[in-house]
C-alpha cells in the first residue's frame, strides 16, 4: 500500500502524521537515482510505503512534480495495490442542517454520493450564464475497485451506532502520546473548540459569525439510514446523523472530494459547486496525482482529508492543520487494519 501525503503549503506535516500512525517503522530509504525519500513500515499485517509530494496545484512545476513523484513511487514499488492520499482540506459548512455539517478536525473520506458519481471532482473552469446559473467544466475520478470505499463506509456505520466501535479514537491517543516526546515545534493536539468559528458571507464583502447547527431532538442516533447501492454493494448514505461529538475524537464523513481554484476560493461558487457534486471538502488540486495513479493501473484509491478550515482548500496555515492531518492519518490506519491480511508475503 502507498500513502501519498501533502507537501507544499502544508508545513504541519501530513507525512509526519502518517509516519506516527504507522508506529512500526522499519526504515527510511532513498534509492539510487531517486529524489524521493520513502518511509517503509507496517500497519497490522500490511506493508506500507509513504512519501511526501513536493507540491500540488496547477502551476506547470507543481503538476510535473506531483505526477512524477507518484509515478516514481508506483514504479519503484510495483506491488502497491492500494493508494491513500492523506492530508488536509477546506470543509464545506452547512449552516442549518447538522447532518450535512462538517467541523474543524473532522475527516472526509472520498466516497460516491450515488451509484454513478465520482469520488473526486476537479473543476477546471466555471462559466456564468445570462440567467445567473453556472456551467462547470469538470474532470471526474472514480477507482475501478471500490473496496476501500466499502471498508470506510462500514467504519462510519459502526461509529454512528450508539456504543459503536471508533478505532481511530485509540489510534489518535496512541499517536499523541508518541508525539509528546517529539522535539519539533508542531503541536498535534486538538485546538480549543472555541476556536472553531463559523462565518457566513453576506453580500460581496461582509461576513458575520454564525452558530454551528445543532442536531434535532431525538435525531442524533437515527433508527434507520438511507442507503445507496454501488456495484451491488450496500453503502450507508453519504450524509447521516452522527453520534455525539467527543473531544479529541474526530467524526468521519463520506462524500466526494472537490478541487479547483476556479471555484474553491469564491464563497458563492464554492457552495454552488459543492452542492452540485455533493462534496463536503475541497483540497488543493490532486487531479494530476490521480491521473498518475490511474495511468499506472492502480484500481483502488481513496482520499482522506482532515478539515483544517472552512474557506479555500485547507492549504492556508491554521492552528487546526496538524490535528486535522493526524486525524486523517489515523482514519487511514483504521481502514488498513479493517482490511483482510495479504495472501502472500
Amino acid at each position: 500500500m502507498a500513502g501519498l501525503c501533502e507537501g507544499g503549503n502544508e508545513p504541519a506535516g501530513s507525512l509526519k502524521a502518517s509516519k506516527i500512525s504507522l508506529l512500526h517503522i522499519n526504515w527510511y530509504h532513498c534509492f539510487a537515482g531517486e529524489s524521493n525519500v520513502y518511509t517503509l513500515g507496517n500497519i497490522g499485517a500490511h506493508r506500507i510505503v509513504c512519501t511526501k509530494l513536493p507540491s500540488v496545484g496547477h502551476t506547470r512545476e507543481a503538476m510535473t512534480a506531483a505526477g512524477n513523484t507518484t509515478t516514481r513511487l508506483l514504479g519503484t514499488f510495483q506491488k502497491v495495490d492500494y493508494v491513500f492520499l492523506v492530508g488536509v482540506g477546506g470543509g464545506v459548512p452547512h449552516y442549518t442542517d447538522y447532518s450535512k455539517h462538517v467541523r474543524l478536525g473532522d475527516v472526509v473520506a472520498s466516497h460516491p454520493s450515488d451509484p454513478n458519481s465520482a469520488i473526486y471532482v476537479y473543476c477546471d473552469s466555471a462559466t456564468s450564464n445570462p440567467d445567473g446559473t453556472y456551467e462547470f467544466e469538470t474532470k471526474d475520478y472514480c477507482p475501478r475497485n471500490l473496496g476501500l470505499q466499502t471498508i470506510v463506509s462500514k467504519l462510519k456505520m459502526d461509529s454512528d451506532k450508539e456504543g459503536g466501535s471508533i478505532p481511530w479514537k485509540k489510534y489518535m491517543a496512541e499517536a499523541l502520546e508518541t508525539l509528546q516526546s517529539d522535539t519539533s515545534e508542531t503541536d498535534f493536539t486538538q485546538p480549543s473548540l472555541d476556536s472553531d468559528k463559523l462565518y457566513m458571507a453576506i453580500g460581496q464583502q461582509d461576513v458575520i459569525e454564525v452558530a454551528h447547527p445543532s442536531p434535532l431532538p431525538g435525531s442524533d442516533i437515527p433508527t434507520s439510514r438511507r442507503c445507496v447501492c454501488v456495484h451491488e454493494k450496500e453503502f450507508p448514505a453519504s450524509i447521516t446523523y452522527s453520534s455525539n461529538r467527543e473531544s479529541g475524537c474526530p467524526l468521519l464523513h463520506l462524500s466526494p472530494v472537490a478541487s479547483g481554484r476556479a471555484v474553491s476560493r469564491d464563497d458563492r461558487l464554492r457552495q454552488l459547486f459543492s452542492s452540485k457534486c455533493g462534496a463536503l471538502v475541497f483540497d488543493s488540486e490532486f487531479d494530476a496525482v490521480l491521473d498518475s495513479v490511474l495511468g499506472n493501473c492502480r484500481d483502488s484509491f481513496i482520499c482522506l482529508r482532515g478539515v483544517a478550515d472552512y474557506r479555500g482548500d485547507g492549504s492556508r496555515r491554521s492552528e487546526w492543520q496538524p490535528y486535522a492531518a493526524l486525524a486523517a492519518a489515523c482514519i487511514m490506519k483504521a481502514i488498513i487494519c479493517a482490511m483482510e491480511p495479504p495472501q502472500d508475503n
